[in-house]
């Protein structure tokens, strides 16, 4: 059954929907953003964690164009939920996700012939297809060029050069989505009992399945290769493939080798028939990189340079942030004292300075510093930095038993542990996803960088600890606020080596990944990135977090002692009273009743803490001004009323510090750890192997600089 020629859309609106496919590092996700800009949405698909993009766009036309960015993706045979999900949404099989009209096929001309097996498979399931030829430019820098014209020819689908970063291509590309033409029949070449079986099993899945003939085909042979479909298993449907693979097996054919030796024989013709070598006197790209790897990836300076180029990344964060923090703390107080003006004394305004935007306020303040750190991230990405960083990593992960895709779903957890947690479905060892399940939240994340930034800026002194000349290059607190996050890697890596040699005994799973190409980043979707991100956080902060504001606000509110100083009053609250119970366990890490207030609070999320603090002290002094600077100077003001001795010291900050870097604090985490692994018994454990290290290392700490004298009061 063939498409028709001209699309005009499937949807009840009169919308086109087209599905943007391709491999990992083709140039998709700067398409995307270069199609929809601003107007996407990002969630997951029902029932899984696969992440759903979707964004809008228009043709010159006026047609509403609805595009879904399907998962990177090497087959339409699935080995991962990534894959499974993407042919699903081609087949026309999943109920939240329409069929698309067309698929627009982005293909990375460097690696032309591996792109195409891809296209192969996209070309069976019949719907028409475009497609996006991208790192064109890249390919005549390694001195070969690609005749577009021919390849359209050859592949009989139109074929759209394209530089997405830049927009060009995209109008030609935009205006023959309407008429992308017949998808051409199967091209790839097998023999005739081949042939035969994958018909029976296509005409029993049109038949009893209702699937589209070219649908149907697609099926049949991704069925054939292994088990794993999307469709209702049947008795019927199972002793047809059965009795199928072993009439070829009877015949001698084999038959995953002679489809994918097909597949990639048809690739190959349509690469020779448009590739050509040029005569570039440049050196060829590939060469470039190759220099570029001997250093990046060098057993010794490869870890030199991972580690200076996050530590100058951490560095840059925290001091880049501080005035742009500033800014909007000032904005914020800025906010606190209009309200003043015009709401009347009492409990609403209190709420509003003291609660709202003592607690969400303070938090806010570090927003600055978040867009720093996804930044850098996505500028990492992009550069084809990161890829390079989880080949070289994996030689010591493989040493402590985790699995080289391990480094992706911990490179995630900086960001969030949760995604992070989602990430290791791609992991195929069971206990090497497990053991990066259990040290996941180890890795320092967003949320933590709130209280690092409280911390340091507020209690390690500003010190030049390295510098070239008169230009700093590290300080005290730029240091400390690093060392937090290799701390958590250490801690990571080091729980893992224990994992894998006590609970979780195995064989140490290899690793086989693809380099991308060194290129400079689409700053387009970097800012992009960058925003979707932080975004996240924003939320979180007009939502949780002004949740759990309040509340602590009315805990730290009532029952009202209108006679008593601020500090009795605090102490006399429903949350000093807690505080008071609490404060036994924690008393030996150096930590009073109020810290142990925050972080009891910030187990809902860690963040949580700040805000826990600014509205506690902004409780006890009504008339201090919210903010990062403000609530660091009223914590070091902080002094314990029955011994007259300072409650923050630069010792307990680092202690508390290292607290956050160790314990779990964080119960969306425990959730999803517990809808992973399918019960509680591994979330109930991490919860206690992480909160009893914590304790334990913080202690140590604590009570070692005590002994050294870094402990004054």
């Amino acid at each position: 059954m063939q498409a028709p020629a001209n699309v005009t859309g499937s949807s009840e609106t009169g919308e086109l929907v087209a599905a943007l496919v391709g491999n990992p590092n083709c140039g998709k996700t700067t398409l995307f953003n270069a199609l929809t800009g601003m107007r996407q949405r990002v969630g997951n698909y029902p029932g899984v964690t696969v992440e759903r993009k979707e964004g809008r766009a228009s043709l010159a036309d006026g047609t509403h164009l609805r595009l879904l960015d399907l998962p990177g993706l090497y087959s339409l045979t699935p080995h991962s939920p990534d894959e499974a999900i993407a042919r699903e949404v081609l087949l026309g099989i999943r109920p939240d996700s329409p069929r698309p009209d067309l698929v627009i096929n982005v293909v990375d001309a460097t690696n032309l012939e591996r792109n195409l097996y891809v296209t192969s498979q996209i070309l069976d399931t019949g719907i028409p297809v475009i497609i996006a030829l991208t790192m064109t430019d890249m390919l005549e820098k390694r001195g070969e060029k690609l005749d577009a014209v021919a390849l359209e020819q050859q592949l009989g689908v139109p074929v759209c050069v394209v530089v997405a970063s830049r927009g060009e291509g995209l109008p030609e590309m935009l205006g023959r989505l309407k008429t992308p033409g017949d998808p051409p029949a199967p091209a790839w070449q097998v023999t005739d009992a081949v042939k035969q079986a994958i018909f029976d099993l296509q005409r029993y899945l049109q038949q009893r399945h209702e699937l589209p003939e070219r649908a149907a085909f697609a099926e049949a042979v991704s069925l054939l290769i292994q088990d794993n479909s999307a469709l209702t298993s049947t008795p019927q449907l199972e002793e047809l493939i059965s009795s199928t693979r072993e009439k070829l097996a009877a015949a001698d054919v084999d038959f995953v080798t002679r489809v994918i030796e097909a597949r990639y024989a048809w690739a190959s013709r349509m690469v020779t028939s448009s590739k050509s070598r040029a005569s570039a006197t440049a050196l060829p790209e590939a060469s470039v990189s190759e220099r570029v790897d001997r250093i990046v990836m060098h057993p010794f300076w490869g870890y030199v340079l991972f580690f200076t180029v996050m530590a100058l990344v951490f560095q840059v964060i925290f001091t880049l942030g501080q005035g742009p923090a500033n800014t909007v703390q000032n904005e914020v107080g800025e906010l606190g004292r209009l309200a003043t003006r015009f709401l009347p004394p009492g409990d609403l305004r209190q709420l509003f300075d003291a609660g709202v935007l003592g607690g969400m306020g303070t938090t806010l303040s570090f927003l600055p510093q978040i867009l720093l750190l996804f930044f850098f991230i996505g500028l990492l990405e992009d550069t084809g930095y990161m890829a390079r960083a989880a080949f070289l990593m994996d030689r010591l992960m493989s040493r402590v038993g985790l699995h080289g895709k391990s480094f992706i779903p911990l490179l995630s957890s900086f960001a969030c542990a949760i995604p992070g947690i989602m990430a290791t479905r791609t992991i195929g060892d069971r206990k090497a996803r497990l053991i990066t399940i259990l040290i996941a939240p180890l890795m320092s994340c967003s949320a933590r960088l709130p209280v690092y930034l409280l911390m340091t800026s507020a209690f390690i002194p500003n010190r030049r600890v390295f510098g070239i000349g008169s230009v700093t290059l590290l300080t005290l607190p730029g240091v400390t606020f690093t060392a937090m996050y290799f701390l958590g890697m250490i801690a990571a890596f080091l729980m893992a080596w224990a994992f894998h040699r006590t609970l979780l005994k195995g064989v140490s799973p290899s690793f086989l990944m693809e380099l991308p190409p060194y290129r400079l980043p689409a700053w387009k979707t970097v800012v992009m990135q960058m925003l979707e991100r932080s975004w996240l956080f924003i939320r979180r902060a007009g939502t949780v977090i002004l949740s759990i504001s309040v509340v602590i606000w009315f805990l730290s509110s009532y029952p009202k002692m209108p006679n008593a100083p601020p500090q009795k009053a605090l102490t006399g609250s429903y949350l000093g009273r807690t505080g008071q119970f609490i404060a036994p366990v924690l008393r030996p890490l150096g930590f009073n009743w109020k810290m142990g207030v925050g972080i009891a609070s910030s187990f809902i999320a860690r963040e949580v803490f700040v805000s826990t603090m600014g509205t506690i002290y902004n409780v006890d002094s009504p008339d201090s001004r919210v903010g990062q600077a403000s609530l660091g100077r009223r914590m070091k003001e902080d002094v314990n009323p029955r011994t007259g001795e300072r409650v923050f010291t630069p010792l307990v900050a680092v202690t508390l510090m290292v607290y956050y870097v160790l314990a779990m604090q964080c119960i969306s985490t425990v959730a999803v750890v517990r809808r992973e692994t399918n019960g509680w018994k591994w979330p109930i454990f991490q919860l206690v192997y992480m909160t009893a290290l914590a304790w334990i290392v913080s202690f140590i700490i604590y009570h070692a600089g005590m002994a050294l004298g870094w402990g004054v009061r």
